[in-house]
């Protein structure tokens, strides 16, 4: 079974991408910005925008049968070293009870506004294994 999900972003359309996909009970989320995709407007600080991404990632995998309680990986891709340090006080009390696999890697963002992306993968019922 492959399922797919969008958001309605229209960067998936113009990209030929799915926010994410679930293949069985494991669902690969696309890397994510932080974007509002309500208001199509991205924030200025990081550690908003990282916590938009989380949202909109949490709302793909619930479309897929998970949550983002059921992470196994998270994959941080940060625009800058001085963001670090904000990005960690977002996404950390997030992740804290969930321990997934992570990496962080400093890059150029394809666009100036976007400080972070994050992707992640989730096997659905890993959440009662972290309990």
């Amino acid at each position: 079974m492959v399922q797919r999900v969008s958001t309605g972003s229209p960067f998936e359309a113009t990209f030929g991408y799915s926010r994410a996909v679930r293949h069985e009970d494991t669902v690969y989320v696309s890397g994510t910005t932080g974007y509002d995709y309500a208001t199509m407007t991205m924030p200025e600080s990081v550690g908003e925008q990282a916590k938009n991404a989380l949202v909109t990632i949490d709302k793909a995998l619930k479309e897929a049968g998970s949550s983002i309680q059921d992470t196994v990986r998270v994959v941080y891709y940060v625009g800058d070293r001085s963001y670090v340090d904000e990005v960690v006080a977002t996404v950390g009390p997030v992740f804290t009870d969930i321990r997934p696999a992570a990496s962080m890697l400093i890059v150029q963002m394809i666009e100036e506004g976007m400080k972070i992306e994050i992707e992640v993968t989730a096997r659905i019922g890993a959440a009662a294994s972290h309990a």
